[in-house]
């Protein structure tokens, strides 16, 4: 449902990054923030956001291949029975920075854990990609995303502390590229 207007995401979403996510190199995640005007009173407000992986995160490296997805995150915790309801968003989970949201294993034995990124409420996860990955890999920002949060309103200000623009994020990319050749 979030993501239904994903054509004109751009238009609407703010990019920010945060890299080597837990010191794990190179996974990157990516967070759309919607702009959400019409709610915005002074000072702006910070809309829902969308957890997406980046560019950089090795599953979307060529020769990756999903074999699963889970939002299974332990005994007894699973992001898919997360019931919302309302505008109060009650049963909604509350997720830290470094939650898991699901965890995705790759064919050559790799397994990745997706974390939330900010602080705030889990308002849906994508269960389109429990049945069709590749839109994962093929469509990141948009169809394959991994989760919408919803950041506590109070927190709003301070909810981009440690997360990089996306001109930030391009020197990131730069460093690891000339350190690595």
């Amino acid at each position: 449902a979030a993501m239904a207007a994903a054509g004109g995401a751009e238009r609407y979403f703010t990019r920010w990054y945060k890299p080597d996510v837990k010191g794990r190199p190179c996974e990157d995640f990516c967070v759309l923030q919607h702009s959400n005007r019409r709610v915005a009173g002074p000072g702006g407000n910070w809309g829902i956001c969308v957890i997406t992986l980046a560019e950089a995160h090795p599953l979307l490296q060529n020769g990756k291949t999903i074999t699963s997805i889970n939002y299974q995150i332990s005994a007894n915790c699973s992001r898919l029975q997360n019931k919302v309801s309302g505008k109060s968003k009650r049963g909604a989970q509350f997720l830290t920075e470094l939650a898991p949201l699901c965890r995705i294993s790759s064919s050559d034995g790799e397994e990745y854990t997706i974390y939330s990124c900010i602080r705030g409420r889990l308002i849906e996860v994508n269960e389109n990609i429990l049945n069709n990955p590749a839109i994962l890999q093929e469509k990141p920002s948009t169809e394959g995303y991994i989760a919408v949060v919803l950041p506590k309103f109070e927190e709003s200000k301070s909810i981009t502390q440690g997360l990089l623009t996306r001109k930030e994020y391009e020197e990131v990319l730069l460093k690891r590229l000339n350190s690595s050749s």
